[in-house]
């Protein structure tokens, strides 16, 4: 079989004959190996956990990172090395990888996104979690609701219009590099992901899991808390800037974190994180509004409304400046549904893709799941609950063609423009409005999640129908784990402080609360930040808009008001993170380029995944009494 090649020109003609143009010359899903019980198990044990991974860096930083490429490149390590140690007879094919790149996606990344936003919000509003079962069946029906919503959009949008989904495009040439370039490259990577990952994880104990082995025994935290100590000992930098978070720190996970997000996303965490936690925050206590001795907890209830102020509305405005996309969206919707077919007759192109009937089982499924959880949970009326259903469909219409088109999944501001408008139609919830706000962000980012990976199938000539059904079984041990994991972690660590900020719960509670409670009953200081964040994000946006060149001068609005909602280290720690990757294209650019990614992948994965297993197993040593009486019960 002569070698693929992704294609690099769009298709042209008539709908027929663009699709007619892939089957004859991408498609080969009936000649390969793709849906099979490896592949679905591989995806879903990396994903689920990965999913780990993502619970944690949302919860401290806000920031959320696709397993994709991380699961491709460990995927095609592990079964290389299986069939080198003669455990199988061949390692996975490119689209079993491809599938198992999907269940990896859905299972890591789209159902644990709810979480660390509405769910953390909730937490903080309510001071507690909430049932296990009910959150774990709302992730679970958000989700079935949002990817089966992907079926009518995907024909339209990858197959006729091609839209490019850049995160899909690279995990295509991903997976085209690792299984045509022989396997030298791949294992290389791998090798450097897992190795980064194992450093990281020493790292991470090193600094906060020593009490394990002993009480007070020494631990690399507690020796930076000793250098903090004798640098912020002095008159001009007291003891006080570190309760306002100025300090250093050793977190390897954010290092890693800047070096993938960039330079100019970093240095814009780090200006806004100067701005609040330097001059903001000690003018209020100089005010004498907080006290001067407060914690992160406090002083994030005076930060934070100036930086969600700035985020919505970039993020919005953003959005409305998307005006031909969204255009564009409506006036699919007949396409999208086979309106425009002049014949009924089921092409060889319908039995791959995924039958319309699963669409309207998806949505009966999901819509019935949600409806009720949110009648009886949150006392959301039923037209209420099938309004948020209606927007869900056109938010997720919309956020899909925007990820296809700019790979930015707008989900921030679907979830305000959701929250807004049930602040006008039922105010006085803020249950309610997290609530039917979290429908429409949650199912948005499965569909655009769905269509991100169906993309990377399409261009390496995968079944689509196969796909789905990888991307669909995903959602079992994603909402199983991510639940699981972030019931545990609120159960036993503070949501909303110091060591879990919630940037993204923060901002949701405080718009829900804005909305629900009224802005005549806040502070004067609050009113006039959310006004200037406003301003700022709006100002920013415009200039970005109108002149595209200054885009690369001026700091990224979303990130300046994130950082305004955790700590300033994390901030320096973004920033060390790119600057090391630009001395590194500069001095040695082949291997930063071939090795900066799994690297940085492996440390934010192996770091990550130490920092879980140390506070489950504080969990368990805490209630280990307990425990070790039920087991001698049992047994």
């Amino acid at each position: 079989m002569a070698e693929h090649s992704i294609p690099k020109r769009k298709f042209e003609g008539t709908p027929e004959e663009i699709e007619r143009q892939w089957y004859l010359q991408v498609y080969r899903g009936d000649g390969m190996k793709q849906l099979t019980v490896r592949a679905v198990v591989t995806g879903a044990v990396l994903g689920s956990i990965l999913s780990l991974t993502n619970l944690y860096i949302g919860l401290t930083a806000g920031w959320g990172f696709g397993v994709t490429l991380t699961a491709c490149i460990l995927s095609f390590t592990l079964w290389t090395a299986f069939q080198k140690m003669g455990l199988v007879k061949e390692p996975m094919t490119i689209l079993e990888n491809n599938c198992m790149q999907s269940t990896a996606s859905s299972s890591g990344y789209s159902t644990g996104s709810t979480l660390v936003s509405a769910f953390a919000a909730l937490v903080m509003i309510h001071g507690k979690t909430m049932n296990t079962g009910l959150v774990m069946g709302w992730v679970f029906f958000m989700a079935v609701l949002g990817v089966t919503m992907a079926i009518p959009m995907k024909r339209q949008m990858i197959n006729i219009e091609q839209l490019p989904f850049p995160t899909g495009l690279a995990a295509a040439e991903t997976l085209q590099v690792l299984h045509s370039s022989g396997e030298s490259k791949g294992l290389r990577a791998g090798i450097a992901l897992m190795l980064s990952a194992v450093i990281a994880g020493i790292s991470e104990f090193l600094m906060s899991g020593m009490d394990l082995i002993k009480e007070g025994m020494w631990s690399l935290g507690k020796l930076v808390d000793k250098f903090n100590n004798w640098i912020f000992s002095g008159e001009i930098l007291s003891s006080d800037w570190m309760t306002r978070t100025v300090k250093l720190s050793w977190e390897p996970i954010f290092l890693a974190a800047g070096a993938i997000t960039g330079t100019r996303i970093s240095l814009s965490i780090l200006l806004g994180g100067t701005l609040c936690w330097c001059v903001f925050i000690p003018s209020v206590q100089a005010a004498g509004l907080v006290e001067i001795d407060a914690g992160y907890k406090d002083l994030v209830q005076w930060s934070l409304w100036g930086g969600t102020a700035c985020m919505v509305s970039a993020g919005i405005l953003s959005f409305a400046l998307q005006w031909r996309s969204i255009l564009s969206s409506f006036s699919s919707l007949g396409s999208l549904f086979g309106m425009n077919k002049k014949s009924q007759k089921e092409s060889l192109i319908d039995r791959l893709e995924a039958p319309m009937s699963w669409f309207v089982w998806g949505q009966i499924v999901g819509f019935s799941g949600l409806a009720i959880m949110a009648h009886y949970t949150f006392r959301m009326s039923w037209w209420a609950s099938a309004l948020a259903v209606v927007m869900t469909f056109f938010l997720a219409l919309v956020a899909s063609r925007v990820t296809g088109e700019t790979d930015i999944t707008p989900t921030g501001a679907m979830g305000k423009v959701v929250q807004l408008t049930f602040g006008v139609v039922t105010p006085g919830s803020v249950d309610l409005n997290i609530a039917s706000a979290n429908i429409a962000s949650g199912a948005a980012l499965a569909s655009a999640d769905l269509l991100t990976d169906i993309k990377s199938g399409y261009l390496l000539g995968a079944n689509p129908r196969k796909q789905f059904l990888a991307q669909f079984l995903g959602i079992f041990s994603g909402t199983v784990f991510s639940v699981l994991g972030f019931q545990l972690m609120a159960q036993n660590v503070e949501i909303g402080g110091s060591e879990f900020p919630a940037p993204g719960g923060q901002t949701w509670k405080a718009v829900a609360e804005a909305m629900s409670g009224g802005l005549q009953e806040m502070h004067p200081v609050k009113l006039w930040s959310i006004g200037i964040g406003l301003a700022v994000g709006i100002v920013l946006t415009l200039i970005m808009h109108f002149y595209p060149r200054s885009k690369k001068y001026l700091p990224a609005p979303t990130a300046l008001g994130l950082s305004w909602t955790f700590h300033w280290h994390y901030g320096l720690l973004f920033t060390l993170g790119a600057l090391t990757v630009e001395f590194g294209k500069r001095k040695k650019k082949a291997f930063t380029e071939e090795f900066m990614f799994p690297i940085a992948s492996g440390v934010i994965a192996g770091g990550a995944l130490m920092a879980v297993f140390i506070i489950f197993a504080k969990i368990v040593k805490t209630y280990w009494p307990e425990i070790s009486g039920w087991i001698s019960n049992v047994f």
